[in-house]
């Protein structure tokens, strides 16, 4: 039972081949079972009570196609009765009096929420190596990192330990750890998903999203956690709308844009001969391929990390060891009371990235840095727009590697921030411009001890264009198998 997607599991409950509870407790005994450190909190009496309330509206026929569906949720989302600790020490034992609106739109929904999942803290890094209770492992080799920062959602889904689990994604963090996991994993618009409830980390690039085991699962879970909302300024006022409507559309005469800038040096030979070998496949089923160039991607690094530091810096301010928060035990005034809770609750490279933001936006460098940033970002969305809108348009889709090579192993970056920065080359500038991607299974290559470890090939599209990405990503599924592969 745990093996079926979330679309099976749904008519498993629907038909009462399975009670709610049954299938909660079957999953939480297999998180009881697991050695990845995938999740942070269990609260088993929590979990089987949704389950009752779920049987109760199956039983009523009154059940959406989500009822009794377990999920569980990255600890970025607050969520009332559960701990949310963001990954950091800052945080240890915070329960939020209330709900993200994320999770209150899947408890509407009737899913059983299983716990909440391991990340880097502050949702700051690419291997889940910064979190402060411990690495989550990657479930098809665990000497190897999962990515990050929603590693614990994607080691989670892969592993088998819940069939969803909700992610953000601020520089690649739903998208790179889905590729180093072999699941399914996909960042929409940005501003389509609430960021109420989302502890920040950077304001305009944060965006909440689903990670399943399939394309047609993720796109019913954006059904679910899409939406307006009147308490996130940066929620988009737009229409519902049912993102598995083009699952069966067919690709026939689709242009798939390559980058010729994603194919350069850096890209490791085994995750190019998987990324090149899927691009065929959608050859097979109808679609054209056109080189495009997208020239300023190699800034996107740069960018980022002076842009998302920036805003870090600033959201972090707010823990300050008076209102919430770790607070130091010893100290003699208001001052060192600020300095030694912030230098004890956080970790090494939030301190690194707070440091970082601060700089750029002191006086006589915020013009130098965070404002020339911010431009070029403008450019990288224009690159974009040049391949994906207008009447001279040159592709419906890009499509390329989501990370230059499979995941590592645990420790090896560990003293090498700029190593872990370049990790993200190819997400970035997606993130940049708002733009929604994916990341879907396609094959393997081998580790640094030639371990089989999965590759991921990216999908991105034109704003709100989530519908026709599902709709390539779910052909793509229906003519391979790579997502149905699952770790020993």
């Amino acid at each position: 039972m745990h093996k079926l997607t979330l679309k099976e599991l749904s008519a498993q409950l629907q038909a009462r081949k399975i009670s709610a509870t049954e299938l909660a407790t079957l999953f939480l005994d297999r998180i009881d079972a697991s050695d990845l450190n995938a999740f942070l909190h269990v609260d088993r009496e929590l979990t089987l009570a949704q389950a009752k309330v779920a049987d109760s509206r199956l039983s009523d026929n009154n059940a959406g196609q989500l009822t009794g569906v377990p999920i569980a949720h990255k600890d970025i989302f607050v969520t009332r009765g559960w701990r949310t600790t963001a990954g950091s020490r800052m945080l240890d034992n915070y329960v939020s009096p209330f709900d993200a609106t994320v999770v209150e739109q899947f408890n509407a929904a009737g899913m059983v929420t299983l716990g909440k999942l391991n990340c880097d803290e502050f949702a700051m890094g690419s291997g889940n190596e910064n979190s402060y209770f411990g690495p989550t492992l990657n479930p098809w080799d665990k000497r190897a990192v999962p990515g990050g920062s929603s590693g614990g959602s994607a080691a989670a889904v892969a592993a088998r330990l819940a069939p969803a689990a909700t992610a953000t994604d601020t520089g690649g963090s739903i998208r790179q750890p889905a590729s180093l996991c072999g699941v399914t994993g996909i960042k929409p618009t940005y501003g389509s998903v609430s960021r109420y409830g989302m502890i920040a980390f950077a304001s305009s690039l944060d965006q909440g999203g689903p990670i399943a085991k399939t394309a047609e699962d993720c796109g019913l879970l954006l059904n679910a956690m899409t939406g307006f909302d009147e308490r996130d300024s940066t929620s988009l006022q737009r229409p519902k709308e049912d993102f598995t409507r083009a699952l069966n559309d067919s690709l026939q005469g689709l242009r798939i844009g390559v980058p010729k800038e994603f194919f350069g040096a850096g890209l490791a030979a085994d995750v190019e001969a998987a990324v090149r070998a899927a691009l065929s496949e959608f050859e097979k089923l109808g679609a054209q391929l056109v080189e495009i160039s997208l020239p300023k991607t190699e800034l996107s690094i740069p960018v980022y990390y002076v842009i998302a530091p920036a805003e870090a810096s600033s959201n972090l301010s707010r823990f300050d060891g008076v209102r919430y928060g770790h607070r130091a035990a010893d100290y003699g005034n208001l001052d060192d009371m600020y300095r030694k809770s912030r230098a004890e609750g956080f970790g090494e490279e939030v301190k690194r990235r707070i440091l970082v933001g601060s700089y750029v936006l002191s006086h006589g460098y915020y013009d130098a840095y965070y404002l020339q940033a911010q431009k070029i970002r403008r450019l990288i969305a224009q690159d974009f727009q040049n391949a994906l809108a207008g009447a001279n348009r040159q592709c419906d889709v890009i499509m390329g590697p989501v990370s230059p090579t499979v995941a590592w192993d645990l420790g090896d970056k560990t003293n090498d921030p700029v190593a872990n920065y370049l990790a993200d080359i190819f997400t970035l500038s997606t993130s940049l411009a708002g733009l929604p991607g994916m990341s879907i299974p396609c094959g393997f290559g081998q580790g640094e001890k030639n371990g089989k470890r999965p590759v991921g090939l990216q999908i991105i599209g034109n704003y709100f264009d989530e519908a026709r990405l599902l709709n390539v990503a779910h052909q793509f599924q229906q003519a391979t198998d790579w997502h149905l592969r699952e770790p020993v």
